[in-house]
């Protein structure tokens, strides 16, 4: 009878570890876009700096970063993270570098369009997906299909929190070593965002955070940055938790 009470309580952890909620990562940033004129700093340290964040929180996380993080490299892995996920688990895709109206620009210099981004991330079984995008001009992605992203249960909801306005550029900051914006995102969800103090940051007091902290620190900057919240997310997925502390 000891034998079959352990057995059974070794399948429901079993069936209970099958249902826990996985969260997939895609990081990616080009800092060395192969022409000195362009190049950028802090991109590859914004994807090092989100890895240790997101490492401590068990997600299971793939980077691509300057010579890797080329269009088609970065097309496999997303595609690879929207087939592994399952209902119950989520997906965080991060970007630094460049960007133009429509999208943001790999290491091969060619543009990643936000549609096809989109395209490929609706196809996920996950609930919910957050893309996080350090790049100039990121708030255009608010102009695709009207921000259909994935309505109803048949289509996940996907949401976009962009360094910037559809006009405004995404500037670095060299005293700190990242992009205000992604400087902003690593406190918040380190916990400096959580304003209830329950040792749990959601999507909501990180945007609050980032918004508030951006447009405070780049105000005496060439242009001030307004970062945005784009999607089909609602004041469900504003409460969901991004990270534990």
């Amino acid at each position: 009878m000891k034998k079959l009470t352990t057995i059974i309580v070794m399948l429901l952890l079993v069936a209970i570890s099958m249902q826990a909620q996985k969260t997939y990562v895609l990081l990616a940033g080009v800092s060395n876009y192969g022409v000195d004129s362009i190049n950028l700093y802090n991109t590859t340290k914004d994807v090092k700096a989100l890895d240790k964040v997101f490492a401590n929180q068990n997600f299971t996380v793939a980077k691509a970063t300057s010579k890797n993080a080329y269009s088609d490299n970065i097309r496999t892995k997303l595609n690879a993270i929207v087939r592994l996920a399952k209902p119950n688990d989520r997906i965080i895709f991060f970007f630094s570098g460049h960007g133009t109206p429509g999208g943001f620009v790999p290491y091969d210099r060619t543009l990643f369009n936000y549609q096809e981004l989109v395209d490929i991330l609706k196809k996920a079984k996950a609930k919910y997906i957050y893309c996080f995008v350090d790049a100039c001009m990121s708030g255009s992605v608010k102009s695709i299909s009207n921000n259909n992203f994935g309505i109803g249960n048949a289509s996940p909801h996907i949401c976009f929190m962009t360094a910037s306005d559809a006009t405004e550029l995404s500037m670095e900051d060299s005293f700190v070593g990242h992009g205000y914006f992604t400087k902003a995102l690593l406190k918040a969800l380190r916990g400096m965002s959580d304003k209830n103090k329950d040792k749990k940051v959601t999507l909501g007091e990180v945007f609050r955070y980032v918004e508030n902290d951006v447009i405070y620190r780049t105000k005496d900057a060439k242009q001030v940055q307004h970062p945005q919240l784009i999607g089909t997310y609602s004041d469900e997925m504003k409460k969901t938790v991004l990270t534990q502390w």
